[in-house]
């Protein structure tokens, strides 16, 4: 079960990325089949190819395992963009997001 939710998150964010799998594989200094592999459900990589793999794509491991952030990189950056705010650009920004939310 988990390693199909896992090729499915990296197949996602690979395509996010738009790169190929080829690329994307050796890219990180693996053989050109590497991601398609675990893509297709015949491997899993390894903790340390886990790691590359993050890496290669500018995500946390958390946020890899995250399924419902579709944009992490986006989402860091955004978050560490309200981190800076005061607190009344912070409820401006709140509000707008919860009147976005409930449409």
């Amino acid at each position: 079960m988990y390693e199909n939710e896992f090729a499915v998150r990296l197949a996602k964010l690979r395509l996010q990325k738009g790169v190929s799998a080829r690329d994307m594989s050796l890219s990180i200094g693996q053989n050109p089949g590497y991601i398609n592999s675990i893509e297709n459900g015949k491997s899993l990589p390894s903790m340390a190819g886990f790691f590359f793999i993050c890496e290669y794509l500018d995500i946390t491991p958390e946020e890899f395992f995250d399924g419902e952030l579709e944009q992490p990189k986006e989402m860091r950056s955004l978050i560490g963009n309200l981190k800076r705010l005061d607190a009344r650009q912070f409820q401006n920004i709140a509000s707008i997001v919860e009147a976005l939310a409930e449409k």
